[in-house]
């Protein structure tokens, strides 16, 4: 079931999270090769005198990513956010988002992502200077957003429809207020009526981490698609699983135990090429935890490997490490991924 946002149609309706530090290119990629329709870029800050930083460049490199590349920009100045927005297109951005979702106190401390909520005439604004500086461009604008800022403050019904007005071309709403952070259940009344209050596409997001729960969000709240995020560290085929069972109602079997090894190996390649050796070896260890989290040796194995600091090293106790597993199984195991909602503010960063 493919889905338009504007002029651009999407393969299916299984959308990846834009989480900082995560949902790099070789990440989207991946996800994308395994049954995502849609992935949204690590958000960008809309300060210019931070665009040649390394970090943002990285965010900005979309060399050989599948189409359409959609990139998510935060900031707080409707003027900067325009001009973020023409910067992104020039570099290849095909769709802006506009967070208005993250909770992270690094980005509310400064009044952007879901803090904007906060301040409805500034949300409109940014919304409204975004659309028009990417409209000459042909180029979408969507948005995610958060339920509200507080249980009291629940707004995101009545924000959604002057966004819409706007020229908003797809939302997705995080069934969180701003004050809950990731804590608690995701709730999906909110998202349900924002879907009733708006024509345009509405996307599910929050604790979606199964077939059976994206059935079951979808059906909750007549949304168009579901995005996932954490569920997708480390199980990155979690988008074949969901579209197998949404297509037939049954569960398709676990990865093969040397399916995963060679993505994961293929996912490192790809890793150190972006950061090099000295940052790649450093930031895929949290990827390579997330893959092993719940496996048979795989607490150990996390604590070995934060001690490696070459690329080659780094592979290689990787392949080792799935080979013993492959000797005792030929499957990953269903049940391999534990969730839990008790993050930190590190982690919580990591899921704007």
């Amino acid at each position: 079931m493919t889905l338009q946002i504007g002029n651009i149609a999407l393969e299916n309706r299984l959308f990846v999270a834009p989480m900082a530090g995560v949902t790099d290119r070789p990440f989207r990629t991946l996800c994308r090769q395994l049954g995502a329709g849609y992935a949204v870029s690590e958000m960008v800050t809309s300060r210019k005198d931070l665009w040649q930083s390394l970090k943002t460049s990285r965010r900005a490199d979309h060399a050989g990513e599948p189409g359409p590349i959609a990139v998510q920009i935060a900031g707080t100045d409707a003027a900067m956010m325009a001009e973020a927005t023409q910067y992104n297109i020039e570099r290849g951005a095909q769709i802006i988002d506009i967070n208005m979702g993250c909770p992270a106190k690094k980005v509310c401390n400064k009044w952007a992502g879901s803090a904007l909520m906060r301040d409805e005439p500034l949300a409109l604004e940014i919304a409204e200077a975004v659309v028009q500086a990417a409209r000459p461009h042909g180029v979408p604008v969507t948005l995610k957003m958060r339920t509200g800022w507080s249980m009291d403050q629940r707004n995101a019904v009545a924000l959604a429809r002057r966004f819409e007005a706007a020229g908003i071309q797809m939302l997705t709403v995080h069934g969180r207020t701003r004050e809950q952070g990731y804590k608690g259940q995701a709730e999906y009344e909110t998202i349900a009526a924002v879907k009733a209050a708006v024509a345009v596409p509405v996307v599910a997001n929050g604790d979606i981490d199964s077939p059976e729960k994206a059935q079951a969000v979808l059906a909750a709240t007549g949304a168009d698609a579901v995005m996932i995020g954490r569920a997708a560290q480390g199980r990155p085929w979690i988008f074949r699983e969901i579209a197998h069972y949404l297509a037939s109602g049954t569960h398709r079997a676990p990865p093969l135990v040397a399916e995963v090894k060679r993505l994961l190996l293929d996912h490192l390649k790809e890793h150190y090429a972006l950061y090099g050796e000295y940052s790649g070896v450093r930031t895929a260890r949290k990827h390579i935890g997330w893959y092993v989290r719940g496996l048979a040796g795989g607490e150990a194995f996390r604590g070995d490997m934060n001690r490696i600091e070459d690329c080659d090293a780094q592979l290689a106790a990787v392949a080792a490490f799935f080979d013993g597993l492959a000797a005792h199984q030929d499957r990953m195991p269903a049940a391999a991924l534990q969730t839990t909602n008790e993050y930190d503010d590190e982690e919580a960063r990591a899921a704007c």
